[in-house]
C-alpha cells in the first residue's frame, strides 16, 4: 500500500516540473503572494525619491509631468510584456518571447543582454547604497560599505529564492513606512500654517521654464523608476 502511495506522490512531483505540452519546467516554489510582493519590490513605489533632484534639475521643476510621460511609454512595454507572458509562461522572459516570435539567434542575443543587465543592477545597488550610507555614516569609508553591501546581497541571494520572498515582505514594509512619512511631510508642507502660495498646476506645466528637449530628456531618465516589471515574468513558472 505504501509503495502504491509513494508512486503516486512522485508522479504527482513529477507532475509539477511540467508544462502542460510535456516539456520540462522550474519547480515550483513560491505563492501568488510572493509574486506580488516580488514585482512590487523590483518596480520601487520609492524609485522616484532618489532621482527626484536630478529630474527636476534636468526637467527645470516638470518632475510631475516627465514621470507620467515616462509612465504612458513604459505602460505599453508592461502590455506587451503581460500578452508575451500569457502566450509564452517561460521563466526566459523576453529570451523566449523573441526567440519564439522573431528569430532564435535575436533570442540569444537577447539572453545575453538580460544577462548583462543582471550583472550591472547588482553593481549599480552596492554603489547605491554604499553612498546612501556614506551620507548618514561618513566616518566609514565607501569602499568597507561597499564590501559590506557587495557581501549582504551575495549571501541573500545564495540562501534561495524563498529567502528572497521573505526579504521582500520586510523591504515592502520599510517602503510603504517611508511613503506614509513623505505624504504625511509633503500635506504638512502644503497645508501648514506657514506654507507658501503654490499653485496646484506649477508641478506640471510653468510656462516661465517649460521646455519640450528638456521635458522629453527628464522623461528619459524617468523612465528609470518603472524598470524592473520585466523581472517578474522570469518567474512566470512559479504561477
Amino acid at each position: 500500500m505504501s509503495n502504491v502511495s509513494d508512486g503516486s506522490a512522485s508522479k504527482a512531483e513529477a507532475s509539477d516540473h511540467l508544462n502542460s505540452d510535456g516539456t520540462p519546467r522550474l519547480k515550483r516554489a513560491l505563492k501568488l503572494r510572493d509574486l506580488v510582493v516580488y514585482g512590487i519590490i523590483l518596480i520601487q513605489p520609492t524609485a522616484p525619491l532618489p532621482i527626484f533632484g536630478v529630474i527636476a534639475d534636468r526637467a527645470q521643476g516638470h518632475v510631475v509631468t516627465t514621470i507620467l510621460l515616462a509612465m504612458i511609454a513604459m505602460l505599453f512595454t508592461a502590455m506587451s510584456y503581460g500578452q508575451m507572458a500569457r502566450a509564452y509562461p517561460s521563466a526566459g522572459s523576453a529570451y523566449s518571447y523573441v526567440g519564439r516570435e522573431v528569430n532564435p539567434f535575436l533570442g540569444q542575443l537577447t539572453g545575453w543582454m538580460m544577462t548583462l543587465d543582471y550583472l550591472m543592477n547588482p553593481i549599480i545597488s552596492v554603489i547605491f547604497c554604499s553612498v546612501s550610507a556614506r551620507n548618514l555614516v561618513p566616518e566609514i569609508p565607501f569602499p568597507v560599505w561597499a564590501c559590506f553591501f557587495a557581501a549582504l546581497f551575495t549571501w541573500f541571494n545564495t540562501r534561495g529564492i524563498k529567502t528572497s520572498a521573505r526579504t521582500n515582505q520586510i523591504l515592502i514594509t520599510i517602503m510603504s513606512v517611508v511613503i506614509v512619512i513623505f505624504m504625511v511631510a509633503a500635506l504638512r508642507y502644503l497645508f501648514g500654517a506657514n506654507a507658501p502660495e503654490v499653485s496646484l498646476w506649477k508641478p506640471f506645466f510653468d510656462p516661465a521654464t517649460f521646455s519640450v528637449p528638456l521635458v522629453a530628456g527628464g522623461a528619459s531618465i524617468a523612465a528609470l523608476t518603472y524598470i524592473g516589471f520585466d523581472g517578474v515574468s522570469t518567474l512566470s513558472e512559479e504561477d
